[in-house]
């Protein structure tokens, strides 16, 4: 058999996990993060921002608790809210749109915590910073709802975006949280993938945190 005989070398291009580039694959997993954010931060940016209009918070700073007891006491109900939001989320997915579940309920819980936790950090922040609910939704919407639908990667591809937005896109949790998402639903547990996302927005979590202990005052001055 001469080489004139044989067969040209083809190249093929295979997308290993969305084969058919079905968009809700990456759509789905980006509108859970948007409803996770706009909880934690949307609905949580106007709880001190409304006891400091209504003039609660004078109440609250004459009592013992330190700022940490007083977060810890708004956080817990929206952190549950959130969680059971997640839930139902992912059971829609799956049960009404069909996408697989490839990962693990364990890798579920633990993104979606650390995200959950920056989202409500960032709320705590914004609220306790403008002490006015209307500008409190106003920063919250800038700052929580377009980054995740800009920025998170899941309606643009970030390696497709100018260098400064790239670099704007580490700043915002939700970048981290749409990949673990993607890749639970898609791929399954990539653990290191998961420890290096949520160590990224467990970062953005304490800043959150630490600055809105910081600018919360203990007593009345």
């Amino acid at each position: 058999m001469g080489a004139d005989s044989l067969a040209p070398v083809t190249i093929e291009n295979r997308v290993y996990f969305n084969p058919d580039l079905d968009t809700r694959f990456a759509l789905i997993p980006g509108s859970i993060a948007l409803i996770m954010a706009i909880i934690g931060t949307l609905l949580t940016s106007l709880v001190v921002a409304r006891e400091w209009e209504r003039g609660t918070m004078e109440a609250m700073l004459a009592t013992p608790i330190d700022p940490f007891d007083m977060l810890f006491g708004k956080f817990v109900p929206y952190y549950v809210l959130g969680m059971a939001s997640s839930a139902v989320c992912v059971l829609v997915a799956v049960s009404l749109f069909h996408l697989p579940f490839r990962g693990t309920f364990l890798s579920l819980f633990l993104v979606s915590s650390v995200f959950l936790i920056a989202s409500l950090g960032m709320g705590f922040w914004i609220s306790t910073l403008t002490k006015n609910q209307f500008l409190a939704s106003q920063m919250a919407a800038l700052l929580a709802f377009l980054p995740n639908v800009v920025l998170s990667g899941a309606l643009f591809e970030i390696n497709s975006m100018p260098l400064l937005i790239r670099m704007l896109t580490y700043c915002f949790p939700a970048r981290y949280y749409v990949t673990c998402l993607q890749t639970i639903f898609m791929t399954g547990d990539i653990w290191i993938l998961f420890f290096r996302n949520t160590a990224c927005m467990g970062i953005i979590a304490a800043v959150f945190f630490l600055a809105t202990i910081r600018i919360t005052p203990e007593r009345l001055e």
